[in-house]
């Protein structure tokens, strides 16, 4: 069990739960799952990678988290802005010796009373201590962790880390109350920043815009705090996608403009900040953002432009020289998104989707296995692409390494940028299409 779990092999875990007598009916009882979902895992053998899911699965069967590598088991909802840890308790040290060493003489001789279906749940919500003083060297830790767990979130995605990016936020921010110098508090008001960033963009891959926003709302401040202008207008950029990203996913027309034009409002201000940083980076990092956004708004002559300025400045920036949290924007990312606007125009003519299959496919080739999850975003791309253009056979093609690459990330992002494919080839109305079509639906329903 404890491998079909790490596995995520529900089809497997189901099996064993009714040779051990449990129903499809109570399974489905606590897992929320209907009965057509649990026969689509046994029959259909359906996987399922949503990390909400997934959460909510190994919540209702009883089952830690951590056998199914979905990290921490402490709810998502914790508070975020602790300020202080919540070190001391109640019941005196002796007590809980005393009772530690009869729990483990009980379950030594096999007398134990625990209840089996409570292991699941969290010993405690503590934050460990914090020092009382700090300096350069405690900042440093945090930013090696921070960029370890930024790390982790491009390869495998958000479900990867979120929580302990959530964690290292929780612990990081008694910080605050810690004696430092003047130095050592602009640096740690950078660092906590940079970690709210990334924990801004894990949630919003998993899925919890709400706490997202949260997240960049807090790392914003901080960084406008510290004067760190780039960081800021990187703040400004993750925003910016987070509701780019929600408004492809809106069902009316006018839900979507309005929501484009909330993120473009977010990519605009970011220039400005990035202007103010010098980082040529960060500027073409959002101008490209920018041109996307006015793509989708099928303003055409401002997306030129926006690309444009964005080719100008990537060409006058050095990348080496760039704080982390811009660095990993290469030529690569700056192909994807030139690829990405012109195939995203409401009506593209020929020539733009030619031009952006190219400017696509360049993007992909330079993609190595740390860039995982963008390189997933620009095969779904391109496969939406080449299924505008007429050639389905290629968008097939593609679009089936989409899904298989969509499904090796835990990421609901992924996922939901399959709607425009999955739109694209059923307008086609070709039978070959089909599968693909179901396949996506299917994926979509299960995250």
């Amino acid at each position: 069990m404890r491998n079909a779990l790490a596995n995520r092999d529900l089809k497997q875990v189901y099996e064993f739960l009714g040779s051990s007598g449990v129903s499809q009916r109570e399974i489905g009882s606590r897992t929320g799952q209907s009965q057509s979902e649990i026969y689509e895992v046994l029959h259909k053998n359906r996987q399922i990678q949503a990390y909400d899911v997934l959460a909510r699965i190994a919540d209702g069967l009883g089952i830690p988290r951590g056998y199914m590598g979905l990290a921490y088991d402490q709810t998502t909802e914790l508070a975020l802005d602790l300020a202080a840890a919540t070190c001391s308790t109640d019941a005196d040290e002796r007590d809980e010796v005393r009772e530690l060493l009869s729990h483990a003489a009980n379950v030594t001789m096999g007398t134990s009373a625990d209840d089996i279906a409570a292991w699941w749940q969290p010993i405690d919500s503590e934050t460990a201590p914090a020092p009382e003083r700090i300096d350069v060297a405690d900042v440093i830790r945090i930013r090696a962790l921070t960029d370890s767990m930024r790390t982790l979130d491009y390869r495998h995605g958000g479900g990867s880390c979120r929580d302990a990016v959530a964690a290292q936020v929780r612990w990081a921010q008694q910080l605050l109350n810690a004696e430092r110098n003047e130095v050592t508090d602009r640096m740690l008001l950078t660092a906590l920043a940079d970690l709210h960033n990334l924990a801004g963009w894990t949630s919003f891959d998993v899925g919890m815009y709400r706490v997202a926003r949260k997240h960049f709302g807090r790392a914003h401040a901080m960084a406008q705090r510290a004067g760190d202008h780039s960081l800021a207008a990187n703040i400004l950029y993750r925003t910016g996608r987070l509701h780019l990203h929600r408004g492809t996913d809106c069902d009316t027309e006018n839900k979507r403009v309005a929501m484009f034009k909330v993120a473009l409002k977010f990519f605009q201000l970011g220039q400005i900040t990035a202007q103010d940083s010098g980082s040529s980076l960060t500027v073409a990092m959002l101008c490209a953002n920018e041109g996307w956004a006015y793509g989708l708004l099928g303003d055409r002559a401002q997306m030129s432009r926006s690309l444009g300025r964005a080719q100008d400045e990537f060409a006058r920036s050095t990348p080496g020289d760039s704080q982390a949290w811009v660095r990993f924007f290469s030529e690569a990312d700056l192909d994807a998104l030139t690829g990405i606007a012109l195939t995203a125009l409401p009506s593209p003519s020929s020539a733009d989707l030619a031009s952006g299959i190219e400017h696509i496919t360049r993007a992909i080739d330079q993609r190595g296995p740390d860039m995982t999850r963008s390189r997933t975003f620009e095969l779904t791309a391109l496969a939406t692409a080449y299924v505008r253009e007429g050639s389905t056979d290629l968008g097939l093609h593609i679009g089936q390494q989409s899904l298989k690459a969509a499904a090796a990330v835990r990421s609901v992002r992924t996922v939901d940028r399959l709607r425009p494919l999955r739109d694209a080839a059923r307008a086609r109305r070709t039978a070959s299409l089909h599968p693909l079509v179901q396949a996506i639906d299917s994926m979509r329903k299960s995250a």
